[in-house]
């Protein structure tokens, strides 16, 4: 059974920073995606297994930086200069093939949730 568990969620001020953790073992490319309420569930980043390649949705570009930690099976989403647009549920899911890192199709598994909430 493949779990992935996310934590790190919480309550920040505009400008502030938050950083998500999600773990999940295998050698997998990660992914993050986020869903606010009312909205589709949308494409944040993501990452290959050797993290030599990492995507980003336009608006995190530079604030924003996806990473992980093989050795303990962690990815990880830093999150600097935190918007009110950025509140959502987030998500780290698991990438199992293709190329078009963006489409949450490509993703099998996914954790729980975290809630991040940006106060203006």
């Amino acid at each position: 059974q493949v779990q992935l568990v996310e934590s790190g969620g919480g309550l920040v001020q505009a400008g502030g920073s938050l950083r998500l953790s999600c773990a999940a073992s295998g050698r997998y490319a990660m992914g993050w995606f986020r869903q606010a309420p009312g909205k589709e569930r949308e494409f944040v980043a993501a990452i290959t297994w050797s993290a030599g390649t990492t995507f980003y949705e336009d608006s995190v570009k530079g604030r924003f930086t996806i990473f992980r930690d093989n050795a303990k099976n962690t990815a990880y989403l830093h999150m600097n200069n935190l918007k009110p647009e950025d509140t959502a549920v987030y998500y780290c899911a698991r990438h199992s093939y293709g190329t078009v890192w963006t489409r949450h199709t490509e993703y099998d598994y996914w954790g729980q949730g975290t809630q991040v909430t940006v106060s203006s």
